[in-house]
């Protein structure tokens, strides 16, 4: 079975560089990633991190939108609970206006950062989830140009132009929640695999499948999941470069944030007694190593799940590392570069 390939890019902040060069690389990567033959390329939306610095991804949607020509590009995703569902419609529907038909509109439900951040940006957030659901629904409705509270959001799509030219929606989750929600409201779901090691996804999938209604736009279900994974030219190669999430991994647990650090320094630093458990485990689980192992790997995972389209999150501290990985990733699963 051929399996699709698209890329979840969070603008992870490294040691010794600016937060600014996070987002730039961002750009830098959508580009790369087209010309390997990438479907989708999406960003992430966090708050008040010092590891993870995209905090705007409708503004940065905008610039890869200016940047590309065929990609798909999307949020992964936009967490609602924060804003007015009218004022998101007519963010995607601008870019979507810059990327006529391949913009996707990803949505959460979970704040993206802390309930202190969350409440500086909407004052009723502690209550701000429950309307999710009803939030969705009125994106579905002013994504599609209806008129909808006897309001548009503009701008409208050429007459003629069909449901096709409207942002695709899409519920991301980790949990059953979303993709009940997502089932009932007969939308696109992805699960954040790479958030929970893969817990629970078997059983969100499951109830996804079973309980889906059809929609215009989706008759079937359309499911994916995002894994980590960092290929290189040896497996030696690639776990040493993912020292530097293995470190970030660690650390936070013990709730310490901050930027990727650099490989060598995490070697030459070692881990303690206490981490090497954590860090064996990790490993043991990771999709980490040669590129036929990881690409083994993930065929393996695609076919147990069902899946024909997988979603590929990768750091590492250097640009370089990160952009051999998905060209070795686009060679394996022989994507159609341009």
């Amino acid at each position: 079975m051929k399996i699709r390939l698209s890329v979840l890019d969070q603008s992870v902040a490294t040691a010794g560089r600016g937060e600014d060069h996070a987002l730039r690389d961002t750009l830098a990567l959508a580009s790369h990633c087209e010309a390997l033959g990438y479907e989708r390329f999406w960003v992430s939306e966090h708050h008040n991190l010092p590891s993870i610095v995209g905090s705007a991804p409708e503004i940065l949607l905008a610039a890869i939108a200016a940047r590309t020509e065929r990609i798909r590009i999307g949020s992964a995703g936009v967490m609602l609970p924060h804003y007015s569902a009218l004022k998101v419609s007519e963010q995607f529907r601008a870019i979507d206006a810059l990327a006529p038909g391949r913009v996707d509109l990803g949505v959460g439900r979970a704040p993206g950062g802390d309930m202190r951040t969350a409440m500086a940006l909407n004052p009723n957030a502690s209550h701000a989830a429950d309307a999710f659901p009803q939030q969705v629904m009125d994106l579905q409705a002013w994504t599609r140009g209806e008129r909808h509270q006897g309001i548009h959001a503009h701008p409208l799509a050429p007459a003629g132009a069909g449901v096709e030219r409207a942002p695709e929606l899409w519920m991301l989750g980790s949990s059953n929640y979303g993709a009940q929600l997502a089932a009932h409201l007969g939308l696109p779901y992805a699960f954040a695999y790479f958030f929970t090691d893969g817990q629970g996804v078997e059983e969100a999938l499951a109830l996804y499948r079973e309980l889906y209604r059809p929609s215009e736009r989706h008759p079937l279900p359309q499911a994916t999941i995002c894994v980590w994974a960092l290929a290189a030219d040896s497996d030696d190669q690639a776990r040493h470069q993912a020292l530097s999430r293995d470190r970030w991994k660690i650390d936070r647990q013990r709730g310490r944030l901050g930027p990727l650090q650099r490989p060598d320094d995490v070697a030459a630093r070692g881990f303690t007694a206490e981490e090497l458990p954590m860090l064996t485990a990790m490993r043991g689980a990771a999709l980490v190593g040669s590129v036929e192992q990881v690409g083994g790997k993930m065929r393996a995972l695609a076919a147990a799940l069902g899946l024909d389209h997988l979603v590929v999150n990768t750091w590492a501290h250097e640009p370089a590392v990160r952009r051999h990985s998905y060209a070795l990733l686009a060679r394996e699963f022989a994507l159609e570069t341009t």
